[in-house]
């Protein structure tokens, strides 16, 4: 399983949560268990107590995101170096579930999560891929969608480090947004002229009578 897998479980699970509209997904222990994605033999251990577990993992992990995002490249480390703590996992080397040509393993990374219960097993591994990320990427490749009121949180693996949005609908949407302020404002301004062009005509008229 790649890396970038496990670093997008801490995206998924952050983003279940959207505060600026009020809502939150994860609410239930199915909710829980859909995070796991293909990892089923973990869901199964998930409980009703891993639900407030969970949402104050994401409230921490939110906030590395944010961090980051603003520029505080060392509160965002510190704050995820403070979860990797919290909730370790064990790299191991796996390949038995990918075989090349020959038959022989292709080898790779594989995190081991404790599973004492369900938040800590998907927190290790969700945070160690995040370490990952951040370290491989840069601090600055992790951010929150500036679409208002979206604020997903979101990994920025592009060539140019030029994201700034979640998704491109996001990004259309803002960019229709600000369109439509920016056509505002020409037309507010447009106004005002018009109405200080009238004033002086009308003003030089008088004088002329």
């Amino acid at each position: 399983m790649e890396l970038t897998y496990y670093s997008d479980l801490a995206v998924r699970l952050v983003n279940t949560e959207e505060p600026l509209r009020g809502t939150d997904a994860l609410t239930s222990v199915d909710a829980v268990r859909a995070l796991f994605g293909e990892a089923q033999q973990a869901a199964r251990r998930a409980g009703d107590a891993d639900v407030a577990r969970l949402r104050g993992v994401r409230t921490r992990l939110r906030a590395v995101f944010a961090a980051a995002a603003e520029g505080d490249e060392v509160r965002a480390v510190d704050l995820l170096n403070a979860l990797l703590l919290e909730y370790p996992a064990s790299p191991q080397i796996s390949g038995h579930d990918y075989l090349d040509e020959a038959g022989r393993p292709r080898w790779h990374l594989h995190l081991a999560e404790h599973p004492s219960n369900a938040t800590a097993g998907y927190a290790a591994i969700a945070c160690m891929g995040l370490a990952f990320q951040l370290t491989d990427l840069g601090v600055d490749r992790l951010g929150i969608c500036e679409a208002l009121p979206c604020r997903n949180a979101y990994i920025d693996t592009s060539t140019n480090r030029s994201k700034r949005y979640c998704s491109d609908r996001c990004a259309t949407r803002s960019n229709v947004a600000a369109y439509r302020a920016r056509k505002r404002r020409e037309r507010e301004l447009s106004g005002r002229t018009a109405e200080v062009s009238q004033r002086t005509s009308a003003a030089g008229e008088t004088r002329a009578r």
